[in-house]
């Protein structure tokens, strides 16, 4: 009763009774409605699925030592690994973690009363632990895990019967045992990967799916982690004493997650997540030897906001960065999941767009700078906000095929580009094709101040 009271507390706080600075909060400020109205209802409809199972499996439950003593084995394993989590932080965004290690072999093992359970105390744990998110988020994400491996656990007491013996005695039937075990284990993360994208993509649709979760990285993470989680249910399910030696290796198992996250960290800007410098310009040196090599067209841009300065001292840098993050939202939205986009520190962004004609190339970057134009973006004032009019120029530069022409003459071009439509009066796209090739010239005169153009290259350029 306990556990049911526990996630009733938790559903109360879904629909709205949540506490700010000792208050009730007003019904319509419930953060949950501010996703689509189908969103909203897919959350709570999962979140309702959830505690039904829960009070459904709770209700016919056998207590007994030995399940108890693994439950509580296991529910220490994944609070001590919270532990660790709290350490080092919580990601951001999707959130990559070991957790499946501790609660596969309680879908496999136990009854199916304290499958729902186990992630709902440890989301609890880690809203009280490591950083707390909107309650809604916590509940939903305990709710999808629960249903997951519900999914997960029913699929294996029905499977499990295919192998007479297997059940009683897994050391005997240890390789069709794991085979199942695995299989479940897909099932699970099949199950859970449907529950959690919809929600993620119905309230965010321009999260891009492949680059958060099909990416090579969180692939293998999520593999390694399947794995191991086979192997320690394996080795629990002959006693559960493994759970001692198991937990030294699953903390390395963490630290290779982390390791991961940290990697792609340090290739993004902090405050925009686009790429940094350096890893654009990594990425974009071999894009363009690529396209040199094979003798494919690509182009690169320059963009560099108008007034940014004047906008900082204005308004703040507040709004400044909100500038910065509405234009890396523009970007991401209207490039292709395989052009590069970068930030190169305080206003300049730059774009790679490989297989990409001059004509083509000139059409996106004039469809950006129209799109930034027409960014709402409010800045904060006693008289309700004041909408910051922001615009852009962005130079082009464009390797046709068969030109043989380096990283740097072509980004020296582009800065040539945005050179003149910053001279030409702003709010413009310039373009300079390689067709008859490039050479440098003198530089041309440029003053201190934010509006000429990126640091990175002061040689101009003619074609």
């Amino acid at each position: 009763m306990a556990v049911i009271q526990t996630l009733a507390d938790a559903l109360r706080a879904l629909r709205g009774r949540s506490i700010r600075r000792g208050r009730i909060t007003a019904p319509r400020s419930w953060p949950i409605w501010e996703l689509p109205r189908w969103v909203a209802a897919f959350v709570i409809l999962v979140v309702l699925a959830d505690a039904v199972v829960l009070a459904v499996a709770a209700s016919g439950v056998s207590i007994n030592a030995h399940d108890l003593g693994l439950f509580a084995g296991l529910l220490i394993c994944s609070a001590a690994t919270v532990e660790l989590t709290r350490r080092a932080g919580e990601n951001l965004g999707v959130i990559k973690d070991v957790y499946a290690v501790w609660e596969l072999p309680v879908a496999i093992l136990l009854p199916l009363a304290y499958v729902p359970l186990l992630p709902v105390v440890r989301t609890a744990l880690t809203q009280w632990r490591i950083r707390r998110a909107p309650v809604y988020r916590r509940v939903f994400s305990a709710a999808a895990i629960g249903l997951s491996y519900l999914a997960a656990a029913l699929a294996f007491r029905g499977l499990i019967h295919l192998v007479p013996g297997a059940a009683a005695t897994p050391a005997g039937h240890a390789l069709a045992w794991m085979l199942l075990v695995a299989v479940c284990a897909v099932v699970q993360w099949i199950v859970n990967q449907v529950l959690i994208w919809t929600a993620i993509k119905g309230s965010n649709p321009d999260i891009r799916l492949r680059e958060e979760q099909f990416a090579r990285e969180p692939m293998y993470n999520d593999v390694s982690e399947l794995c191991v989680a086979v192997l320690v249910t394996f080795c629990v399910a002959y006693s559960w004493i493994a759970l001692v030696f198991a937990f030294p290796f699953i903390t390395l198992l963490q630290r290779s997650v982390r390791h991961a996250r940290l990697l792609q960290d340090a290739r993004a800007d902090s405050k925009t997540g686009l790429l940094n410098a350096a890893t654009w310009e990594l990425g974009a040196t071999t894009e363009v030897a690529r396209a040199v090599r094979t003798r494919t067209q690509l182009a690169v841009a320059l963009l560099d906001i108008d007034r940014f300065k004047v906008i900082n001292d204005t308004y703040g840098h507040l709004t400044g960065d909100e500038v910065l993050k509405e234009i890396a939202h523009t970007l991401r939205t209207m490039l292709r999941e395989y052009d590069l986009a970068g930030r190169f520190g305080g206003e300049e962004f730059a774009l790679l767009l490989p297989q990409t004609r001059a004509v083509d190339a000139f059409r996106i970057a004039e469809r950006i700078r129209s799109a930034i134009s027409g960014l709402c973006i409010i800045a904060p004032g006693a008289t309700g906000g004041e909408r910051v009019h922001v615009t852009v120029s962005i130079g082009v530069a464009a390797l046709d095929g068969g030109s043989k022409r380096e990283y740097a003459e072509l980004m020296a071009a582009a800065d040539a580009a945005l050179y003149r439509a910053k001279s030409g009066g702003r709010d413009q796209v310039q373009m300079i094709s390689t067709t008859r090739g490039l050479h440098a010239v003198s530089s041309l005169p440029r003053t201190g101040g934010e509006d000429h153009g990126p640091s990175l290259f002061r040689r101009a350029v003619n074609t």
